[in-house]
């Protein structure tokens, strides 16, 4: 029995799920995690460091880190990549003319070695706002279809309402554990 069998069997009786949450400031990220977790969303403010919530989901124990977006703190978000199983990568899809940086951004997390296999959701957020672009317009902007090193899925949400929150977190969970919790 080689050791990543010993290391799947391990984390298969504990069926924890270490997920990363990115994206640029203001995208939404801190108020999808407060929104799945039935927590207030009335009083948010920008992260200025990072939040670690433990959420129990269909049997798995998730530990989401919520990693501030502004471009100052963008620099520190490598210190959060080891033992990433999924990475949520929000869009704050009304935000228009920083559809380019946040292209840019998520390219270049993509290429990083320790984020290799990482299951990638990426929550096209703020669909409830007049003059969002859709789901769609956002995978075409970030060139989602040329992804070919991870696992990948869009989901158009929004954290205010909830809608759709679900589906993408249930679609994550499904595709890492079909990864990571398979026993031989």
């Amino acid at each position: 029995m080689g050791l990543l069998t010993i290391l799947k069997k391990m984390k298969q009786k504990e069926k924890e799920v270490r997920i990363l949450m990115l994206g640029l400031d203001n995208a939404g990220k801190t108020t999808i995690l407060k929104k799945f977790n039935g927590e207030d969303i009335n009083t948010i403010e920008p992260t200025l460091g990072f939040n670690i919530k433990t959420l129990e989901h269909r049997d798995f124990k998730l530990n989401v880190w919520d990693v501030g977006g502004q471009r100052s703190l963008r620099s520190y978000w490598r210190n959060y990549f080891e033992t990433t199983d999924g990475l949520i990568w929000v869009v704050d899809s009304a935000d228009k003319r920083r559809i380019a940086d946040c292209r840019n951004e998520l390219q270049g997390l993509l290429v990083e070695e320790r984020l290799a296999g990482a299951t990638l959701l990426v929550f096209a957020n703020k669909q409830d706002l007049p003059g969002s672009l859709s789901a769609e317009d956002i995978k075409q902007a970030l060139n989602l279809d040329s992804i070919k090193s991870h696992h990948w899925q869009i989901q158009g949400c929004s954290a205010v309402t909830g809608e759709k929150l679900l589906e993408g977190i249930d679609w994550l969970i499904t595709d890492i554990a079909s990864r990571i919790f398979t026993l031989d």
